[in-house]
């Protein structure tokens, strides 16, 4: 793979990155050659775009070696053990770091034009740059992210050389690399690129300047793209029993169905593959509720993700509480199901008290279901990589122990959490299609027909 330049690098990246779309998302992009490719990424993700300098803290008496990194808002990070190791005293360190900082704050200012820098608490910030041959930059800039409170980061490169692409996911600092082209032989990072010209401090403060506007977290996307905006979106407070949950309702125009997403491995609403699913489902008419089955305190206690029990009780829960909505009134109901929360889902769907259309599981572990699985009536998709042998195996074992229409469907190439290009969008699409056929059959069923149009089998996925 050889990219034609740096704009065509980030949009290939903006598609890998699609599942970590989302409100809370700001892309920060290395200067200079990143931020081109940032831009692309920022468009494609319709996130804020923003520039993420960074100076490296060099050891006095041999200065390609980083004792540490500073970046703006006062924040730095320090390799105590380079320190140690080298014996650099406070005064050194004070040193090094007040020239640095000098030459920080000036490339900051030629670079941003006086526009404030985005904030970061509380967000995904998706560090981006054109490459990464040592990865010493990038490891630097993604502690600089994290130290001005983003809560995950997100590494994207278009091209890297393997060893520091795996030392860079092996790195506490970061929570996922993202680089699409890791050749086994790896040249300078030109060598990727047809046109790979300096980028000008110029091109860098025009790129900053046409981003869209910055919004504080939890906002939402800026203006939507779609021609039917939603009927609803926005944060929700879920009724999961005797616990309030935080949840997300999206409920696009002329809905045709509703799908409660079940969380698993303590994961939430926040989850950037379920809220890419999400998105999609939304795109072709179906309404959606993303919310946290564990409190914040649960979470911190790792026997809460298995007590499917109390998971399925809380859906069944939420499920009452959708149905009472007015926006949602009479509208089927489908679950989507990952990890621990497809057994949560197919659990309550065989308990039957609150009635499903349609169930469909990303990942899933249906064996933690047990005995119930033989009582589950709700027509179910599993969905699981191809690379995932042992839980293929668990899945294969789960449907021969079900009695309802059910179908197993193997996404060749992706692994467990379906991080590999394209794969997501794969498994995405098998569930939007299934809930289509699904939850249209349902709502047919209920209401005769009067509220879809003759011939049709639901809305056009497109």
């Amino acid at each position: 793979m050889v990219y034609t330049d740096r704009t065509e690098a980030g949009a290939r990246l903006a598609a890998v990155l699609a599942c970590w779309a989302g409100p809370d998302t700001v892309v920060l992009g290395l200067p200079r050659g990143g931020v081109p490719v940032a831009a692309e990424v920022a468009r494609g993700l319709r996130a804020p775009l923003d520039v993420l300098v960074v100076r490296k803290l060099g050891v006095p008496f041999q200065p390609e070696l980083a004792m540490g990194a500073v970046g703006e808002d006062g924040v730095r990070v320090l390799n105590e053990d380079v320190i140690r190791r080298g014996r650099v005293g406070d005064a050194d360190v004070a040193a090094v770091e007040r020239r640095e900082r000098a030459e920080l704050e000036e490339r900051l200012g030629r670079l941003r034009s006086g526009r404030a820098p985005v904030p970061l608490d509380g967000r995904t910030a998706i560090v981006v740059d054109d490459g990464i041959a040592t990865g010493a930059t990038a490891r630097a800039a993604c502690r600089v992210a994290r130290a001005r409170g983003a809560r995950k980061v997100v590494l994207a490169v278009p091209v890297g050389a393997p060893g520091a692409v795996e030392a860079l996911r092996a790195d506490p600092g970061v929570d996922a690399v993202v680089c699409p082209l890791s050749p086994g032989y790896f040249e300078a990072i030109g060598g990727y690129y047809l046109d790979f010209s300096p980028v000008p401090d110029t091109e860098v403060s025009d790129l900053l300047t046409r981003a869209p506007a910055t919004r504080p977290p939890g906002s939402g996307p800026p203006e939507a793209a779609a021609d039917d905006p939603p009927l609803v979106d926005g944060d929700v407070r879920v009724d999961g029993g005797r616990t309030e949950l935080a949840g997300r309702l999206t409920v696009p125009e002329n809905a045709t169905g509703v799908v409660l997403f079940v969380h698993g491995s303590g994961s939430g609403r926040h989850s950037p593959r379920n809220r890419y699913v999400a998105r999609l489902l939304n795109e072709a008419g179906l309404a959606t509720l993303l919310f946290d089955l564990l409190t914040a305190e649960e979470e911190r206690d790792r026997t809460y993700v298995f007590d499917i029990r109390t998971l399925a009780n809380r859906l069944t829960a939420a499920t009452s509480w959708s149905r009472a909505r007015p926006e949602l009134d009479g509208l089927p109901v489908g679950y989507f199901g990952a990890s621990t929360g497809a057994a949560a889902a197919l659990w309550a769907a065989a308990e039957g008290a609150a009635e499903v259309a349609a169930v469909v599981s990303r990942g899933g572990r249906p064996d933690l279901a047990g005995v119930r699985l033989a009582r589950v009536r709700p027509p179910t998709l599993l969905i699981v990589g191809g690379r995932d042998e042992t839980v293929l195996e668990l899945n294969r074992t789960a449907l021969r122990r079900m009695n309802c229409e059910r179908e197993l469907l193997v996404v060749p190439g992706a692994g467990h959490l379906f991080e590999e290009p394209g794969t997501l969008r794969r498994a995405a699409e098998h569930a939007r299609d299934w809930f289509l056929i699904h939850l249209d059959r349902a709502l047919r069923d209920t209401l005769g027909d009067q509220r879809l149009p003759s011939g049709e089998p639901g809305r056009s996925a497109d």
